[in-house]
């Protein structure tokens, strides 16, 4: 079969092929070319034919497939220093201060939305969450301790408010503290969810999203872990308990200050102009008060004043009385005298529902919507004046001194130190919530790594239980043990999933799990969706709804489900490592329907119907739309009543293809075939954009 010349010596002239460019032909004649004139006197030109190089290679080399956690180049596309003038140089100057005036405000009002967003939480749940607390016959079981654990933070959306509750119970004899450890752990967990929830905010850009998604979530399968191991331990050892009780025995700790408020002096000026909550309903709540159950949880009153009088009263009996010189009585009534408390409002708080009517419900719907509002918006502002920063030879100096580990002796030490920077910025901003939200964009960005963020995360974890441990110190005197005790046992948790799950390279099983869990998300973006839901929801709560109906419910259910749980993870393993020792059958979950082993299907169904609302909707929605339309008169411009309508198909546009990929033995034609469009003259054919594709 002979070659094709076209595709042996093609040198196009790639101007031709672009639109608006016009080709210049030369006057003189080109190097290589000699015009002679033949008997008829026509001049000949001869062109001397290049040497033919291949453009294929004879062996396929290998590709390098690029690692898709490696960070991004931050370059710098603007006009460098050097080349700018005296007026460009001070205008850049100003810009940066600028940029760095505004990405301070935006990261003032990102902490700020965070904080009305914990008290928007604790409005729209937070009476529920002061009754999974009340029933103190499920707190003794750990595994729904946990979840409730879990549940609360969650609706709360603050670990501190949780833990104070626990605090209280503990105090008053309502709660052991054998049974609050199990809740303690729940809340780690739940306080890992608001970093979470501020990824989701980076879903636009795959590549940002996979390392945002994964740098967030990297905290909450550490809590995961950790609780799965060291839950089961406790339960049989009681190791935290005996440790805590100990520490409080040996070390005689005194009543203290109260602990510093670092960050809060400069959110709760603006904060509290929007809502003030009085945070003693949720603990009344959770001590079986009946009168805190009607009580609402926007502060009105900032400034009372408390009077004790002597008053007399009347009491049913003289064996009543506060003594007997005090006490006296006739035929039908007696009396004596007591010190009542009358309170007394002074002055009330200044926000913004201080004199409104609304329920908690609505007032928390409304917070949580303005809040998610401007956290998203403060986000994104964040991330795009980062990325005009973070370029050039800063970001080269930022990614340097944030990733580069010591030199080889003591390249282990550079991970703890991080662990102590973590703990230290914590309890500088005293909310591991806050810091670990504001380090997730950075991770997005690839400023970061995940290889960094998560000993980062760690000593948040650390940092958050030393601001509780100060907060016990300054508890009164009837809750300064058990308020402390509590506090230790978190520390010594976090302390504990440490060790268990960092020094050891191996076992740093959080940092593969987050990465599988952000590739899997960057791909399938509803899947992030789902595993906040399930993780942080469904599984809480079918949890606590089976230990509701006892220990034999719970352990018949909940064993086969580990069970299978535990088998998949295992195949999983021998299929990845060692699939010769399986069954054929077993080597892979071919054997299974694919809706089982792939996200696939699923992604299919849910693309199915989002196409349903954007493209041609089904019969149900069309009956709803038509309905819809005819309710409220949309006029025929109303995208509502184009939904139903047919998209037009789209114009086939005419793609240019080279010359030296046009074979003129595939594009020529039959002879009784139609002629070529006046377009297609010129050396470019027409051919749809699906072809081309």
């Amino acid at each position: 079969m002979a070659p094709w010349p076209e595709l042996e010596n093609a040198q196009p002239n790639p101007n031709k092929y672009l639109e608006g460019v016009t080709s210049q032909q030369p006057t003189t004649t080109e190097k290589g070319k000699e015009t002679n004139k033949n008997d008829t006197g026509s001049p000949v030109t001869k062109i001397e034919l290049l040497p033919s190089n291949s453009t294929v290679a004879l062996i396929e080399e290998p590709t390098q497939v690029a690692d898709p956690w490696d960070l991004p180049e931050l370059r710098d596309t603007g006009i460098k220093w050097s080349e700018r003038d005296t007026k460009g140089k001070i205008l850049c100057v100003f810009q940066g201060i600028g940029k760095f005036i505004l990405l301070l405000g935006f990261l003032y009002f990102f902490v700020c939305s965070l904080d009305v967003l914990s008290s928007a939480f604790q409005l729209a749940g937070g009476k529920v969450a002061g009754q999974f607390f009340s029933n103190n016959s499920i707190m003794s079981n750990p595994v729904a301790g946990m979840v409730i654990g879990v549940l609360v933070t969650v609706l709360v959306q603050s670990s501190s408010t949780s833990s104070s509750i626990v605090v209280s119970m503990v105090a008053s004899s309502l709660l052991s503290v054998r049974a609050a450890i199990p809740i303690i752990m729940g809340a780690n967990i739940g306080t890992s969810i608001t970093n979470t929830i501020v990824a989701l905010m980076q879903a636009g850009d795959r590549n940002e999203f996979r390392r945002a998604f994964a740098g967030a979530t990297v905290h909450d399968f550490f809590n995961w872990l950790s609780v799965l191991v060291l839950l089961p331990l406790e339960a049989a050892t009681h190791y935290l308990e005996t440790l805590t009780d100990l520490v409080v025995e040996t070390f005689h700790f005194k009543n203290g200050e109260d602990a510093p408020a670092l960050l809060k002096v400069i959110t709760d000026p603006f904060t509290k102009l929007i809502i003030q909550l009085d945070k003693k309903v949720i603990s009344q709540i959770a001590m079986n008060d009946e009168a805190a159950i009607n009580k609402s949880l926007i502060k009105i009153w900032c400034k009372t004043l408390t009077n004790v009088t002597q008053m007399n009263v009347t009491v049913p009996s003289p064996e009543n009385c506060t003594s007997p010189s005090l006490c006296w009585s006739n035929d039908l009534y007696t009396w004596t005298i007591k010190n009542v408390t009358s309170k007394e409002n002074i002055a009330k708080c200044q926000h913004i529902f201080v004199n409104s009517n609304l329920p908690d419900i609505v007032v928390g719907i409304i917070l949580l919507l303005v809040s998610l509002l401007v956290l998203c918006g403060c986000l994104i502002m964040i991330v795009k004046l980062l990325g005009s920063v973070l370029r050039g030879q800063v970001a080269i100096v930022i990614k340097k001194t944030l990733n580069t580990d010591f030199p080889f002796p003591f390249a282990w030490v550079t991970g703890y130190l991080a662990i102590l920077v973590g703990a230290g910025m914590t309890f500088v901003v005293q909310s591991s919530s806050v810091f670990t939200s504001a380090m997730t964009p950075l991770i997005g960005i690839g400023v970061i790594s995940i290889e960094r963020a998560y000993p980062l995360t760690l000593g948040s974890n650390i940092g958050t239980t030393t601001t509780a441990i100060l907060a016990a110190l300054a508890s009164p005197g009837n809750t300064l043990r058990s308020s402390l005790q509590i506090a230790l046992c978190h520390f010594f948790f976090n302390i504990s999933g440490i060790m268990l799950w960092y020094p050891i390279p191996f076992t740093r099983l959080p940092i593969r799990l987050a990465k599988g869990l952000g590739i899997v998300s960057s791909k399938y973006r509803w899947f992030a969706i789902f595993y906040l839901i399930f993780f942080f929801f469904l599984i809480p709560l079918a949890v606590f709804g089976l230990s509701l109906a006892g220990w034999p419910v719970l352990v018949g259910v909940g064993v086969p489900i580990i069970f299978v749980i535990l088998l998949v993870v295992v195949l999983n393993l021998l299929q990845s490592r060692c699939p010769r020792i399986l069954p054929g059958r077993l080597q892979n979950w071919n054997f299974l329907p694919l809706w089982m082993h792939s996200l696939k299907p699923w992604d299919d169904l849910i693309s199915l119907f989002a196409g349903c609302c954007q493209n041609r909707c089904c019969l149900c929605c069309r009956l709803c739309c038509r309905t819809c339309c005819l309710l409220c008169g949309c006029p025929p411009c109303c995208r509502c009543s184009g939904c139903c309508q047919n998209l037009e198909e789209e114009p086939e546009l005419p793609i240019k293809v080279p010359e030296a990929f046009d074979n003129v033995a595939m594009s020529r034609e039959a002879p009784d075939g139609p002629p070529q469009a006046q377009g297609e003259a010129g050396g470019t054919r027409s051919i749809t954009s699906s072809t081309a594709l």
